[in-house]
């Protein structure tokens, strides 16, 4: 029989949730296209601070080192009063890395630049994406989504298994749902642009006239670039000029007398109001919503490329599994898991530009995203039910470790790849059955790994017997202890794992 499906997965939009995506499934082998309205990639800073955790998926993907050396530390901040005088301080508390956690603050990274990182990963793995290519339409039933698009040739179809809207606030799929998007705007209008200036310190980020929403001013030097981003609220009525002249007068009028800032070009630049919107739904059907098409934010706290990022990390296993057999029902699992997390991150940054109003950009833990969990999702699963250490639903804790062969290794390494991993704690390895798409591992006298220096121990808080399952995106799906271990396959089987004949 003719298959009638152009491809199983259809992706709309090339920013970094669509591009994350396309790297998961690649690696999964999933048949997908990726298709972008606009003609070339996006060059500009918009997005440029990449939060731990989401250093640990780009770990995963196979890009942290490259995201690295395009990017850098932030500086720390100048804030100047109007006497001319200043102070210094951190913009994020600088933490050490740890064990468990071994990034410790977050990069700045222009976003053009970290979405150039990732298409350069999905072009290894065997894909591109098609820009100039507009969805025009679509329609779905219970098998898939026919969707229309246009590109340089004229009008195509594309018969999908799933639509996936990763095209921003303003962009087709969620309007063409007719999905609410409520919220409010939130009163502030700004600017925010990519400048070769000359005339400050390179080694800060310059602020001017803080508290005073009327002529706030931030020039912060972009990590590994000759660039500036400018960034400061404007009027809510009228047209900014932002060429370079333009730009010039605004600094001049708003920077104090005595500096002499001089704009010499405009790579990029953009006028925006602020929104706080949450779509009601990410679902309908076999159309999915995630990044800033599921939600929007203030840039207040930099979650807005982070939290799309791990919208597509979230997402990306379960399609693969739904489309290799597994019971439909786990897609339904992204939606109560994200959401939530979204919902929170708007209050956040919400919160933050409230803060940066009165002058105060400071940012501690909380913007990292290393604590975030799903205790509460039908994925998280216990037995007995556990009340200290790791818990269901949590983030898998790093660790070092050493192999029994004599090799040093970390939970990470055991973690990297699109599989479940298995481990046991002071218990046997070959107590647990193969499981297609699933390693096993155990540490002690019986296992493959020794846990030489505690660590594990203390990250994951297990008891001699138990056994904890982190799923492909890193969280903890179930833990249970030796009595309860047969309650494991049960659950391996919603998720859509199989044992081997």
């Amino acid at each position: 029989m003719t298959n009638p499906f152009t491809t199983d997965v259809l992706i709309c939009g090339v920013g970094a949730a669509g591009l994350a995506l396309a790297i998961d499934l690649a690696r999964r082998d999933v048949n997908f296209r990726l298709i972008e309205k606009a003609q070339a990639p996006f060059g500009g800073s918009r997005g440029k601070g990449i939060q731990p955790r989401t250093l640990e998926i780009f770990e995963d993907l196979g890009i942290v080192d490259r995201i690295a050396a395009v990017g850098g530390r932030y500086p720390n901040q100048r804030t100047y009063r109007p006497d001319g005088t200043y102070t210094d301080e951190a913009m994020f508390i600088d933490g050490k890395p740890a064990p468990d956690e071994p990034y410790s603050a977050p990069l700045m990274v222009m976003q053009g630049r970290t979405e150039q990182v990732m298409r350069e990963r999905l072009a290894e793995l065997g894909h591109r994406p098609y820009y100039d290519c507009a969805l025009t339409s679509f329609d779905q039933d219970a098998e898939g989504v026919t969707a229309k698009v246009t590109d340089a040739g004229g009008e195509h179809t594309i018969r999908a298994r799933y639509l996936i809207g990763a095209d921003g606030g303003r962009r087709f799929v969620r309007h063409a749902l007719g999905t609410g998007f409520p919220g409010k705007t939130l009163g502030v209008r700004a600017v925010v642009a990519d400048l070769r200036l000359s005339g400050l310190d390179r080694a800060m980020w310059h602020r001017f006239n803080e508290g005073d929403m009327a002529r706030q001013l931030a020039l912060c030097p972009l990590a590994k670039t000759d660039l500036f981003q400018l960034q400061a609220p404007i009027s809510a009525e009228g047209e900014p000029d932002l060429s370079v002249a333009g730009l010039q007068a605004f600094i001049t009028d708003r920077a104090l007398e005595g500096f002499d800032i001089v704009v010499h070009n405009v790579s990029w630049a953009s006028a925006y109001a602020m929104n706080a919107r949450l779509a009601d739904s990410y679902r309908t059907g076999r159309v999915f919503l995630m990044g800033d098409a599921a939600h929007i934010h203030p840039p207040t706290g930099g979650q807005g490329l982070n939290t799309s990022v791990q919208d597509a990390y979230n997402f990306g296993w379960k399609l693969a599994a739904v489309l290799a057999g597994a019971p439909g029902a786990l897609l339904d699992t992204y939606e109560e898991e994200r959401r939530p997390i979204a919902a929170a991150m708007l209050g956040l940054s919400t919160g933050l530009l409230e803060a940066a109003k009165r002058g105060d950009m400071r940012r501690g833990r909380i913007v990292q995203q290393l604590d975030l969990a799903y205790p509460t999702s039908s994925l998280a699963f216990e037995a007995p039910e556990r009340h200290g250490g790791i818990l269901a639903g949590d983030r898998a804790p790093d660790a070092p470790l050493m192999g029994v062969g004599g090799k040093a290794v970390r939970v990470f390494d055991l973690l990297k790849g699109p599989h479940w991993t298995l481990i046991g704690y002071e218990t046997d390895r070959a107590a647990q059955a193969p499981q297609q798409g699933l390693r096993i591992h155990a540490i002690g006298a019986r296992g493959d790994l020794i846990d030489t220096r505690g660590h594990f121990r203390d990250a994951y808080g297990l008891g001699s017997g138990d056994w904890v399952l982190v799923r492909p995106d890193g969280y903890i799906g179930a833990v249970v202890s030796a009595e309860h271990v047969a309650d494991l396959n049960g659950y391996l089987q919603t998720v859509g794992l199989k044992a081997h004949p």
